[in-house]
């Protein structure tokens, strides 16, 4: 009987024990938890304030909507693949607006030499002259090289609209950006039209984009893939510092983009 009470006097005390190791490695589980969320929390950065606009500007690749006077002109002048370009070469810029159902976004491009070797969109696309347009709709950051967390858009000079899906494939996201440029002499006008999705986005399937509103937060990079006929592009521009060597961390992460701002 002796045997019987220590017995059970025993079992209830290593079960108390586990039930109290499994509750703190909850509580471990949980901290180390959420102090992974707030390392991956992306940190505002070249925080950008965008002007609601009272009419949509015209897609048409002039700059005579009443909007585009009101904008203020950023540069693309962050050296992040190649040597940084001459002036004769390349100089970028760019302006941007929004309403309810789109980001509206001009660039100014000027480029002595217009290149576009890759007649299939999908065919090294990076390696011709291109504007990249990268959008994380809540500004999270974060990884979303093969998933929908963020978009990099690369605008071809024929308008097609590349990024890579979750199968790790290109895909064309033309009716994502609406675009149209005009050229004259060395000097290209772009104007685009982007109707922003989040995460939730899913190829193939019927996705509803976001409706914009004020003071929304959204992150936000362009840049420039400059080849005047080179078998690669030697030239990459845009319009984020990113810190250390490898620079070309857009299409990968998040983190890097800076942050807008919508306000009326």
């Amino acid at each position: 009987m002796k045997k019987l009470i220590l017995t059970i006097a025993l079992l209830t005390l290593f079960c108390c024990k586990k039930e109290k190791k499994s509750s703190e490695d909850n509580i471990v589980a949980s901290s180390l938890k959420q102090t992974i969320l707030e390392k991956k929390q992306k940190k505002d950065h070249q925080i950008r304030e965008v002007k609601k606009a009272e009419i949509a500007p015209n897609v048409d690749g002039d700059m005579n909507d009443p909007i585009w006077s009101q904008s203020k002109w950023y540069p693309m002048d962050q050296n992040w693949i190649g040597e940084f370009p001459d002036v004769k070469d390349f100089i970028g810029r760019y302006k941007m607006t929004w309403t309810p159902e789109a980001l509206y976004i001009l660039v100014e491009i000027k480029d002595d030499v217009l290149f576009d070797q890759y007649k299939d969109p999908l065919e090294l696309w990076w390696d011709d002259d291109c504007v990249e347009i990268f959008i994380d709709a809540d500004n999270s950051g974060g990884i979303h090289q093969f998933n929908n967390n963020a978009f990099a858009y690369h605008i071809a000079l024929d308008g097609n609209v590349i990024d890579l899906d979750e199968n790790e494939k290109p895909v064309l996201y033309n009716n994502h950006v609406t675009t149209k440029r005009s050229t004259k002499d060395d000097v290209s006008i772009w104007e685009f039209e982007l109707i922003v999705f989040d995460d939730t986005y899913k190829e193939g399937k019927i996705n509803d984009a976001i409706v914009l509103s004020k003071d929304q937060t959204l992150g936000f990079a362009i840049a420039y893939n400059d080849n005047d006929g080179s078998k690669e592009r030697e030239n990459f521009m845009g319009s984020v510092f990113v810190p250390g060597e490898d620079k070309n961390q857009g299409w990968i992460n998040a983190d890097i983009f800076g942050t807008i701002v919508l306000v009326e």
